[in-house]
């Protein structure tokens, strides 16, 4: 029987996860392409803790809490009968913060609500400082915070050389190549610098590059980058492989891993386009907020590393998938923005179904994207 031919663009946490489980379909012959610059991936806070938040999208929130509920299932089928490496992701709790006492009395009832369906939120309560210090001892401050153990940590960037490495083993071919795609009749080209690949079916997971893509088919894509930067700091002598993720009054969290490697970030700028350039008075800024807000431990001291990436949002926030319109067989996903990380593995397996012809986890009619990818007049 002839295998249908499907290209992944794309090899982020959305793509990766697309790929690998197309990779183990027997009818599926599979290509992969990624450049490999500025991977959204790599710029995140690797947190997956989305039951708390305040945002009133309902279809955002079912979205975030199906994607924190679908990790350990999909991480199980991915290892096989391995262990999942904690390096790559493991449920260590988060403690939010907020200004007032009275704010986590009210999260704390938000939460509570939330857990009836949605249990994986574990354990929920408002912890005092002394017990803070005891989860996490480099803690100097003095305020409570809302705990949930059912929180996890994710390193986004060894999730994806797992995925895409599975996959490859699996049978797909992966290509460090940057292409454009073109209509082909009933198929579609993708044209690298020096070869044209035809392709039955084509998803498409290039986040804030969609444009990029799809304007020279003719299309308007409500779409636009951010970048995010992240700073790495170590603490040299703490276990830190435990400690449960920090999510203080603001946007700059606090994940740590293991091997006294913590990180902090990420920074949300608009206004930058595709740029990349570590900016370190934006990130040794981040490092001075951590030391008034959670600990005096951190300090320019610490620093061990840089990151940075690019997100993509839409106008109005909101993520979309489907079926590009009047493109059959041509798949897309973007707008996750900073929970990219949380929703990216099941988004993948919505993208994955849509190729296969089998029904989405997640129901397509609430992240249209007629309406915000649309064919110009």
């Amino acid at each position: 029987m002839k295998k249908k031919k499907v290209a992944v663009v794309g090899a982020g946490i959305v793509g990766a996860s697309a790929a690998y489980l197309l990779s183990k379909e027997s009818n599926i012959d599979l290509t992969i392409y990624d450049e490999g610059t500025g991977q959204g991936t790599s710029a995140a806070a690797g947190i997956i803790s989305p039951w708390l938040s305040k945002r009133r999208n309902k279809e955002w929130y079912n979205m975030v809490k199906a994607g924190a509920a679908f990790y350990p299932g999909f991480l199980a089928e991915v290892m096989g009968s391995e262990p999942v490496p904690s390096s790559v992701y493991k449920r260590v709790g988060t403690l939010l913060f907020k200004q007032k006492d009275k704010q986590l009395e009210e999260l704390l009832e938000i939460g509570l609500k939330r857990r009836e369906d949605a249990p994986e939120i574990g354990e929920l309560a408002i912890l005092p400082p002394q017990k803070i210090k005891e989860m996490i001892p480099i803690y100097t401050k003095n305020k409570s915070a809302l705990y949930a153990s059912g929180g996890a940590r994710v390193d986004g960037e060894k999730l994806v050389e797992l995925l895409l490495s599975k996959a490859v083993r699996n049978g797909a071919t992966l290509k460090r190549e940057r292409i454009t795609v073109e209509r082909d009749g009933e198929t579609y080209a993708i044209v690298s610098e020096d070869k044209t690949d035809t392709m039955d079916a084509v998803i498409l997971a290039v986040a804030a590059w969609l444009p990029e893509l799809l304007e020279p088919l003719g299309y308007d894509v409500d779409i636009r980058p951010q970048k995010g930067q992240l700073v790495e700091v170590n603490f040299d002598g703490y276990a830190t492989e435990d400690w449960p993720v920090v999510m203080p009054e603001g946007e700059k969290d606090i994940t740590p891993f293991e091997n006294g490697t913590v990180v902090i970030g990420a920074t949300h700028e608009n206004e930058k386009g595709f740029d990349l350039k570590i900016e370190k008075s934006a990130l040794t800024s981040m490092i001075k907020e951590a030391s008034e807000t959670f600990s005096h431990y951190f300090s320019t001291s610490s620093i061990t590393s840089y990151r940075s990436g690019t997100r993509a949002y839409t106008s109005d926030f909101s993520p979309f998938m489907g079926e590009v319109p009047e493109l059959p067989n041509v798949f897309a996903a973007s707008g996750l923005g900073s929970t990219g990380l949380t929703a990216g593995p099941l988004v993948g397996k919505c993208l994955a179904e849509l190729v296969l012809n089998k029904e989405t986890p997640l129901p397509l009619e609430d992240y249209p994207i007629g309406q915000y990818v649309k064919k110009q007049d």
